[in-house]
């Protein structure tokens, strides 16, 4: 597929890339989405679409349009190329709104056009993807422009659904936001857990720091702090990436972000919600990290209608 249509969904596509390069390379991003399109297929579709088998000759060619019935911020174009490609690479779609762009109810985003089997066996999984992925982008959208001019950024977390992170989390990045960790492989965030398990504060960071070193990796590392005597206990450590205030007031934020005087990155979480988000940028801390981005959404209504 060549329409130069594709080419601001392919940018958004391209962007994504480079804003996750360090955490997961472009490969594996892309093996990561092109393995949730296998699954999905291969859950949705078995051993045939005998709906379609049924009453759709193999030779019949058609076209059809993906119809917002919704407001919000659109996203999952650039996947569902994907996915048509995926099923038949004779299905091409012409784009009229990319990734990113606000829509509200009758608007169409494309028009694919193609073997009519094929377009009906993606019907579905393009439709779940993209209304998934804009209700996603459009709450994040929300959550950034809350923060504009704060100097705080909004970030998701690993609070995904099993199987499609790659997807929810492009969305996010499409919606004005920005990734976390993308999984527990890419960087070290020592929690409450990691922290009551392995004996306190210091000897979790003591511990994640010679482990670092014996096994040769470059990861950074987040430490979560409870309260401001575990961040000034945190601080005596060297080498921390950046301090996650847990559960934090806003007046206990404040003294935090004072007392670490930009000695490393810090970030607000839990607690924080819409009405809220604002003040704690307020306070200071360079991220808030939000789960409800990716597990408190709506999907948007979207349908893909035969021309």
């Amino acid at each position: 597929m060549k329409s130069p249509a594709l080419q601001p969904v392919r940018k958004h596509f391209t962007t994504l890339v480079q804003d996750l390069h360090a955490m997961i390379s472009a490969e594996k991003l892309q093996e990561e989405i092109d393995r949730i399109i296998t699954n999905a297929l291969r859950e949705d579709v078995g051993d045939g679409d005998h709906s379609s088998l049924a009453c759709i000759p193999a030779d019949a060619m058609g076209r059809a349009k993906l119809l917002v019935k919704d407001k919000g911020i659109l996203a999952g174009v650039e996947f569902a190329r994907q996915v048509f490609e995926a099923v038949d690479p004779k299905c091409e779609m012409e784009v009229l709104l990319p990734d990113g762009t606000p829509v509200d109810y009758g608007a169409v985003a494309f028009y694919v056009s193609g073997p009519v089997q094929a377009i009906l066996k993606a019907e579905r999984l393009v439709l779940n993807g993209m209304q998934r992925m804009s209700a996603i982008a459009t709450k994040t959208r929300r959550y950034a422009a809350l923060l504009e001019g704060t100097g705080a950024r909004i970030l998701d977390t690993r609070k995904t659904t099993p199987g499609i992170r790659a997807l929810e989390k492009w969305a996010v990045r499409i919606g004005g936001g920005e990734n976390h960790r993308f999984a527990l492989y890419d960087m070290i965030m020592l929690k409450d857990n990691h922290i009551d398990f392995a004996g306190g504060i210091t000897e979790a960071i003591t511990k994640t720091q010679a482990y670092l070193q014996r096994t040769g990796r470059d990861l950074k590392v987040i430490v979560e702090a409870r309260n401001l005597a575990e961040v000034e206990e945190i601080m005596q450590s060297e080498g921390i990436h950046r301090i996650l205030l847990d559960n934090f007031s806003l007046n206990d934020t404040r003294k935090a972000v004072a007392f670490i005087g930009g000695r490393c990155q810090t970030e607000s979480s839990g607690g924080i919600h819409e009405h809220n988000l604002r003040a704690y940028a307020a306070c200071g801390v360079d991220y808030i990290s939000s789960g409800a981005l990716t597990h408190s959404v709506a999907n948007l209504d979207l349908s893909l209608k035969a021309v």
